[in-house]
Formats: C-alpha cells, structure tokens, sequence
C-alpha cells in the first residue's frame, strides 16, 4: 500500500490516532471475481466503512481499492472503530462462501502526523500501516502508545508481541495484538463497549482571592479523581480539563474538542469558615442540564459535598450503579479541614516542582491527622522528588516510611501506589517500581502525572523509546501538561543520545529543581560545548561544593550498565570531577 511520502517542508504538525486498514488476500479476491470484489468493496465502503469512521468522530482520508487510512483525534474512539469494524466484517463474512470473504487486517498508531490539503501523511502514517501488516486476518495491533493510552477505557484484551523493526522505521516499536486467537476474527462478543465519558471542568474561583485559585483546583482535581474509580465511566484526565480554563468557550465546544458527551462544571465560594459550591451536569449533545444544586456548608463538610456530587454524577449517567456504590467507592481521607488544606496547598507547590517547600505544609497536614493516606503519599512525593540529586539519606528514609505508611492506610488508592513507585524508581528498584506504577494507572487511568513519572521508569528501565513515545502523547495533549513533562524528555533524548535536542527541552523548564541540571552539563559536553557545559557543572556547585561523580553514581537508577555508564562518561567530560 503506497502511504509513506517524503516532504521537505511540513505544513501542520499534530499527535493524531491514525487507523490503518488492509484487506487480506486482495490480488486473489480480484483474480476468483474482479467484478464481484469491486461491488462488495464500494457497498463496504459507503455502508460500513465510512459510517464506522464517521460514528467515531474520525476522518476518512486516504482510500485504495485494498485499503484506507483514517484519523482520529482519540485513540480510544479509533480502537473501538476498528473493533466495530472487525466486528462488521466477521457478520457480513458469515453469509459468504469462504472464498468470497473479505477480510481485513488493521492497525492502529498514535503519534506525530504532518496535514497538508487534506492529506495525513509522516512517521504516525507510516508505523500505522507497518503494524498493521503484523495483525492477522481479521485482527487488529496497535503500538505500546495505543495500548498505554487505551488502558481499561475498553474492554479489551491485548497481547504483548514485543518489540519489532519495522521497514524504514529507525527505533524498534512495541506492538500488541487486540484480543482474538491468531488468525481468528473478532466476533460481535468481542466488540468494546464505549463507556460514558465525561470531562470535569475547573471550577470558577468566586471567593475574590486569586490566593484560593488552588483550594477550586484541588477540589476540581478530586472529583476527578474519584470519577475516576468508576470502570463505568471513562473521565477526561485533569490536565485536558484544566486546558479550556478562562478560554470563555461554552461547555458545548469544550465537548465537542475533547470529544464527551458530559461535561460538569461548577463554582465554589469560600468566606471564613463557610464554603458554597454549585454543580451542574450537562449533556453537550443538547445542551440540557441533566442536574444541578448547590451545596452551603461548614468547611468541614467538604468531603461530604465530594461524595454527594461525585454519587449524583455516577448514578445519572450509570442507571446500574447506585447512590451507595458512591458512598463506599473509597474512605474518607481525613476529618480535618486543616489537614486538607495543608495537603491542597503543598499539592499545589508540588506541581510547580517547588517540592522542598512542600515538605513542612505536607508534615503539618499528616500532623494534624496521621490517618490521612493521601497526605502521607503526598509527603512521600515532596521528600523523594526534592532529594533526587542532592541527595539526603535521612530524607529519603522519611520518604520511605511516608509511601509505606500511605499504602498502609488505604492500598487502593492511587495516589499511594505512585508514591511508593516514585521511592523505588528513584532508589533504583525496578521490578518494585513498574508493580506499583501499574496498579497506580489501574486505579486512576486518568491521572496525567502518573503517566509522566512511568515514562521516568520506562526511560530508566531500558525502554527510551517507549518512554519517548509516552511523554511525547502526554505532551502533545496541551499546553497545561506539567512543566517537568519536558525534562522528562530531555533526560529521555539523552539516553537516546539526540543531545542537541535535549539541550533545547532541558532548557525550557526550571532544571535547578530537578536532575535536568547533570544532563543539560552532560549533553552540551557531547556537543562539545565544553564551556557551556562547565557552566552548568559551576551552577551545581553552587548548590553543593563538595558535589562529584561519586554522588550521580549513588543517585542513577538505570537498569542497565551501559545507560549508566553514558551518563558517567559525558559528566566526565564536562569537568564534573
């Protein structure tokens, strides 16, 4: 199939999902009965093809007599596409002498595509049609970007098939196949059943004080949060929501560009000790308000309100679950209004990569209530992340006791589970790290900054390439993705030794806060800006006089030698001592 096209200057570049579609055996079909084949193929086209495409907000934009290419701006919908489509195939084929059966391999690809006139073409087109090659008939594979982002969103099976070269592609992929035996196609029981989605939007802070913008994050932040732990219901991540605030659009385009059919929105006003909040639920296909109130109540009452907006949202849209599914779905965290806003505003530092002045506003907040689980993790979270490079034992000792006390208190949390990964992954123990990294996305899927701290692990692991793939998805969601999203790539682009291109992220975000600071010196040193790396290399010192080679080796936490040893030799030679 001719889809991989050269150009020397791009047009429009965007992360797009690109579906890839092959019919098995074409030349043969077309040798038994030409006529016959071209009849089913264009009744195949207008009644199952483009109507699948259209149903699930894609585009069709490429079409050959024994194939298509289409683009979908959700991974999820163009997965659950090409199972419909599967799905289709395997009832019309059913009718048909088996000889006379069209069958279609298809793969799914998300990454970066270059438009231009209509056409969709670049390296997303190009890896989409290579795997699709590796489906069997009537199956479909996707890369490891698909299936990460996919996560439990559907009801799917996926086999891991490893790593594979594909032709003209220079870094190996991940490839999974969507779940049906080898050479079996996929029957109507098989078809993924498209959860109700929803996207939560910031609530408007309405107190007068910008200084309580954070107390309206968090508590949008946690509802969320708690949506989230509802496998009926699939919830637009954080950071997507948090894109289209003070944008002034309507809920019905906020739907309509991220793709839901329900969108909540909702103010909170905070005076002294009172704090009111007003929800409302919108379907953004009509525009009707499917329920609304309004909530006055003491401070100490937050949690209370929580539980009742995040019960009344799940039992409007799931009619199987109830109101006391809601009430049990998780623990209180804690009683204490202070405790909350203790962790609320240490949270809201943590995001800004001002850790270390998170630590004393956590600690009061776990003072106050040592039964507060997620405060715990949080507190974990601030002590392992401000002690990744300069190094404090007795620190990291806290932030051990912290994670373990947290999944102590509540193990189906996620937040705890990242926390304890996020120990482990920065004190080198990998298989402990990827258990807890798992169990954190299966609880929230979600949660954007989990996903970024995995592709940390993926990179530390031995898997550049996938990490690379991760935080690139992630960062192509939109501008509100957090700043540290982008040293994650820098360290990424180092161990995949594009160092010029690891100069440019490492220096677009505050690195002084983060290890970006040693592979900033150690990339400029491999460019042989040997200067500008000593530089880097003063600014460390600063930090801590006596800091040297022996301390990196006492921080990395590469799985494999040669990774580690990269990063050794390139501080070396940019003077670290």
């Amino acid at each position: 199939m001719g889809y991989f096209r050269v150009v020397e200057n791009s047009v429009q570049r965007r992360l797009a999902a690109i579906l890839a579609a092959d019919v098995v055996g074409y030349s043969r079909l077309m040798g038994v009965d030409e006529d016959g084949t071209l009849t089913r193929m264009r009744n195949l086209r207008a009644e199952v093809i483009e109507t699948r495409i259209a149903e699930h907000q894609g585009r069709l934009f490429k079409s050959m007599g024994d194939g298509f290419l289409a683009e979908f701006a959700s991974v999820v919908m163009a997965v659950a596409c090409a199972v419909a489509l599967q799905r289709d195939m395997a009832a019309r084929n059913a009718e048909l002498p088996e000889d006379r059966a069209i069958q279609l391999r298809i793969g799914v690809n998300l990454g970066d595509v270059i438009a231009e006139d209509g056409d969709v073409f670049g390296e997303g087109v190009n890896v989409a049609a290579r795997i699709e090659g590796l489906a069997p008939a009537g199956g479909i594979t996707v890369t490891g970007m698909v299936h990460d982002n996919v996560g439990s969103r559907l009801d799917l099976s996926f086999e891991d098939l490893g790593d594979k070269y594909l032709k003209n592609i220079a870094l190996p992929v991940r490839v999974y196949r969507i779940g049906a035996p080898l050479g079996i196609s996929l029957r109507p029981k098989a078809v993924a059943q498209i959860k109700p989605s929803i996207a939560v939007l910031p609530f408007t802070n309405m107190s007068g004080d910008p200084g309580q913008q954070y107390l309206s994050d968090g508590i949008t932040e946690d509802i969320i949060t708690e949506l989230a732990r509802f496998r009926g219901l699939s919830v637009i991540a954080r950071h997507a929501s948090f894109h289209f605030a003070n944008t002034g659009k309507s809920h019905i385009e906020v739907a309509r560009e991220l793709g839901v059919p329900y969108v909540v929105e909702g103010s909170l006003r905070k005076l002294g000790e009172r704090i009111r909040i007003t929800v409302q639920l919108i379907d953004a296909r009509t525009g009707n308000h499917v329920w609304a109130d309004r909530y006055d109540r003491d401070v100490q009452d937050i949690f209370a309100i929580q539980d009742l907006v995040v019960a009344a949202i799940v039992t409007m849209l799931e009619g199987r679950m109830h109101a006391a599914e809601a009430a049990i779905a998780r623990a209180k965290p804690t009683t204490s209004w202070s405790a909350y806003d203790c962790l609320l505003q240490g949270r809201d530092l943590c995001d800004h990569q001002r850790d270390a002045e998170a630590v004393p506003l956590l600690g009061r907040a776990v003072a106050i209530d040592p039964h507060f689980a997620v405060a715990h993790a949080w507190l974990a979270i601030a002590l392992t992340m401000s002690n990744v490079i300069l190094r404090d034992d007795d620190q990291m000792a806290k932030a051990e006791n912290a994670s373990k006390q947290a999944l102590e208190l509540d193990a189906n949390d996620a937040t705890c589970h990242w926390a304890r990964a996020l120990y482990y992954l920065w004190t080198g123990n990998h298989d402990r790290a990827r258990f807890h990294f798992e169990r954190a996305l299966t609880l929230n899927p979600a949660d954007i900054q989990i996903k970024g701290d995995y592709a940390n692990w993926q990179r530390a692991s031995g898997k550049p390439v996938d990490a690379l793939a991760t935080i690139d998805a992630a960062l192509g969601l939109g501008p509100f993705v957090p700043e540290w999203f982008a040293s994650v790539r820098g360290l990424t682009l180092f161990d995949l030794a594009r160092y010029a291109e690891a100069v440019e992220a490492l220096e677009s975000v505050p690195v002084e806060r983060s290890s970006g600071y040693l592979y900033l010196a150690a990339a400029r040193a491999q460019l042989g800006d040997l200067t500008g790396a000593s530089e880097v290399i003063a600014k460390v010192k600063l930090l801590k006089p006596d800091f040297s080679l022996r301390n990196v080796i006492k921080v990395l936490h590469y799985s494999r030698p040669e990774a580690q040893q990269h990063l050794i030799d390139a501080l070396r030679k940019a003077g670290l001592p």
